[in-house]
């Protein structure tokens, strides 16, 4: 993990077949996305260049919205995302909060965290 909490995992597909791949493992498992961003065709709607960057925002109430009851501030953190975006060399990469960042960084308590670690397996999946 870097020291800002973010976890990334390589994906071998292209930001658009990556965010695919995770929105269908989320359905798969009946998680909520809640927004899409597309970074990149927003910068090209002003006329600016961004290599391919979109944020995926997904949660399931039944297991947020109490690590939220009992540590309010992780609201700011939640629901869980995922950055899809391509870097200088033309890789793809999927960043995420770390589950233990958001945990430490809010005062989660311990018997809450596995409510979020799911994160972690999610993306992993959807890049394998």
């Amino acid at each position: 993990m870097q020291g800002n909490g973010l976890l990334q995992l390589a994906s071998k597909y292209s930001v658009d077949e990556t965010v695919q791949r995770l929105e269908s493992v989320l359905a798969e498992r009946g998680i909520r996305v809640f927004a899409f961003i597309d970074h990149s065709g927003e910068a090209e709607k002003v006329g600016m260049k961004m290599r391919p960057t979109k944020l995926v925002i997904f949660g399931n109430p039944k297991g947020g919205t109490p690590v939220m009851v009992a540590a309010p501030s992780v609201a700011i953190d939640l629901p869980l995302k995922a950055l899809v975006a391509e870097d200088a060399a033309g890789k793809v990469w999927v960043s995420y909060n770390s589950p233990e960042y958001l945990q430490q960084r809010h005062g989660v308590p311990e018997e809450l965290i596995k409510n979020i670690a799911v994160v972690g397996a999610l993306v992993a999946k959807a890049v394998e």
